[in-house]
């Protein structure tokens, strides 16, 4: 487990959108919701090994492999909330080309523009 003081790695993931992000998952299923916030984040995530930023990297390629951009959209979030940068993320998304083709990587960067164009337009601060 992680340093009991730092944040569990949902926490940072997720941010200010975890209680959305868990009502939808307990509205689809209340043992689904359960299971992924207790295995996937308070166990897998919170495990030694890698930082969170790696996890969440890695996480991105293997959500672009599967084809689900509400998913990649939530841990692009993610790697960004847990210090990649942009440039970290597009690096990530172009390592898909070679495994899973364009358009699965084309459709990732599509999730990665839509992502940037809200941050933007939550903060239009130069």
């Amino acid at each position: 487990m992680t340093d009991p003081d730092s944040p569990r790695a949902r926490d940072v993931i997720f941010g200010t959108q975890q209680p959305r992000i868990q009502q939808r998952l307990d509205r689809l299923d209340p043992d689904l919701g359960a299971y992924i916030r207790d295995f996937a984040y308070d166990t897998v995530y919170d495990r030694p090994g890698l930082d969170l930023k790696s996890k969440e990297l890695i996480a991105c390629a293997l959500l672009v492999s599967l084809g689900s951009p509400p998913e990649l959209r939530t841990h692009i979030r993610g790697a960004m909330n847990a210090g990649a940068t942009e440039e970290e993320v597009r690096g990530a998304l172009m390592m898909c080309v070679p495994y899973l083709g364009f358009p699965r990587t084309v459709a990732a960067f599509e999730v990665l523009r839509q992502h940037l164009d809200a941050r933007t337009d939550a903060d239009p601060s130069p």
